[in-house]
């Protein structure tokens, strides 16, 4: 199952920077590993803000949401969710 999610991140003006680099460095090993898997197949920051726009590959509903909560920085996150479908005109296979 394909989603799209888009992810904007608050981190507080008085948070501790070395404990959000922390968790930065923790997020970027998580992301990272997810992505090797194959389940985050794509990201995108969006120019001019602490966003991205990522496109996943999970079995479920649930999986996704388990990734997504397990994200070191998901305290500080707003979401978007949007499930995908293949479009008829893909000329991609692997667009499931």
């Amino acid at each position: 199952m394909l989603f799209k999610v888009e992810m904007v991140v608050n981190i507080p003006l008085d948070a501790d920077p070395a404990v959000m680099d922390a968790i930065k460095k923790q997020e970027k090993e998580y992301s990272q590993n997810l992505q090797k898997s194959g389940k985050w197949r794509h990201i995108w920051r969006v120019a001019g803000q602490y966003a991205n726009v990522s496109i996943f590959d999970v079995e479920s509903n649930e999986e996704l949401h388990n990734l997504l909560l397990a994200l070191p920085l998901y305290p500080y996150m707003e979401m978007k969710v949007e499930a995908l479908c293949r479009h008829p005109s893909s000329i991609r296979e692997d667009d499931r």
